[in-house]
């Protein structure tokens, strides 16, 4: 894709810099909420500290609402924040040209890949940075550097990517603005079980499946980096209408992957799924009813798949990070042995229906 050149051509405001506040802003993220669905974003003072706090403010005082994205790149870049769109009656031509000079740039190492926010200043004109903002879909390395990037998505990429492939015209200007309803200011998600103990991570999670309830009791004296991220998973819904995908009757049922979630692949808790650092026993013995998480090649690479054993497994044992046990519901686990299967896969839709802490 070739590199987008962000431009305006009207100043109207004077340059001015703010001397950023008290507020904390890595406790608060954006929330912006269009006409083609909501997405969120996080701030980066360390990197750009006056556009933060000119954002926050503006964001505030609701100067964003009722604007628009009036410019994208298809999956590529999204253009927004002209407070002159917030005029219907705004002649095309001026698209993209308000709310300019407003502060100094802040260059930073913050790299223009997926997500990241980022803003738009008057081409050939240093320290001109203003109000409007740019959205990468896609890594933008010809902006590295001479923009001013100062957050980052962390949640509704799909929304981003469904604006950004809006009809254009020659000019690369929407045919139809995306409004922008409302920017608001809120506190920033707090990931479930981050600083939970063990202790408190010594829960039982039923799982309801198409073939009836399975109850697994967490082991966090095990694996308590990986109870921790179940935990998470469980708790905000991440689980729901996941599949099972893989059957391999006397060795393993797996499940937990997002391709197949009834609701779509994307999750609001995809910001909190990372690699876990492989926590392997070989004092833990893979036999039937043991839950372990499923990995790739590299021993650190478990996300989100899991497998429950089926069959004695010594070979998964100190591979493997098991981190729960079935402590009802076996009888479900001969119901999968029992499905028909195409290979390793299962005929029919084995669907997670909803995972759930006990109380």
């Amino acid at each position: 894709m070739k590199p987008l050149f962000l431009f305006a051509v009207l100043t109207l405001l004077p340059a001015w810099a703010q001397t950023p506040g008290p507020e904390d802003p890595t406790a608060v993220e954006a929330v912006v909420t269009t006409d083609l669905g909501t997405f969120r974003f996080e701030f980066a003072p360390d990197k750009a500290p006056h556009h933060v706090d000119q954002f926050i403010r503006l964001a505030r005082e609701g100067y964003y609402d009722g604007g628009a994205f009036h410019r994208v790149v298809a999956n590529g870049i999204i253009q927004g924040g002209d407070p002159l769109l917030k005029d219907p009656k705004t002649p095309r031509n001026l698209w993209g040209t308000g709310g300019l000079n407003l502060l100094p740039s802040e260059f930073s190492d913050m790299k223009h890949v997926r997500g990241v926010v980022s803003t738009v200043s008057i081409p050939n004109k240093p320290n001109s940075d203003g109000a409007q903002f740019f959205i990468c879909v896609a890594p933008q390395p010809a902006l590295d550097g001479h923009y001013s990037a100062f957050g980052r998505v962390t949640e509704g990429m799909d929304v981003v990517e469904k604006i950004s492939q809006v009809p254009i015209d020659a000019s690369g200007l929407a045919e139809k603005p995306v409004r922008i309803l409302k920017v608001t200011i809120e506190p920033k998600k707090v990931e479930p079980f981050l600083t939970a103990t063990p202790d408190e991570m010594r829960k039982t999670v039923t799982l309801k499946t198409t073939l009836g309830d399975l109850k697994i009791q967490m082991q966090p004296d095990w694996a308590p980096n990986t109870v921790r991220n179940f935990l998470m998973l469980t708790q905000t819904g991440w689980y729901n209408g996941t599949i099972f995908h893989r059957i391999v009757k006397g060795f393993v049922v797996q499940g937990g992957t997002a391709d197949k979630r009834a609701s779509g692949p994307t999750h609001p808790a995809d910001r909190w799924v990372h690699p876990i650092k492989g926590e392997f026993r070989a004092d833990v013995k893979h036999v039937r009813g043991i839950v372990s998480m499923a990995r790739g090649d590299d021993p650190d690479s478990a996300t989100t798949s899991f497998f429950i054993v089926l069959g004695d497994a010594a070979n998964l044992d100190g591979k493997y990070a098991a981190f729960g046990r079935v402590v009802a519901g076996m009888e479900v686990l001969d119901a999968f042995e029992k499905e028909e299967l195409d290979g390793e896969t299962p005929k029919r839709r084995l669907e997670l229906v909803e995972a759930s802490i006990d109380k």
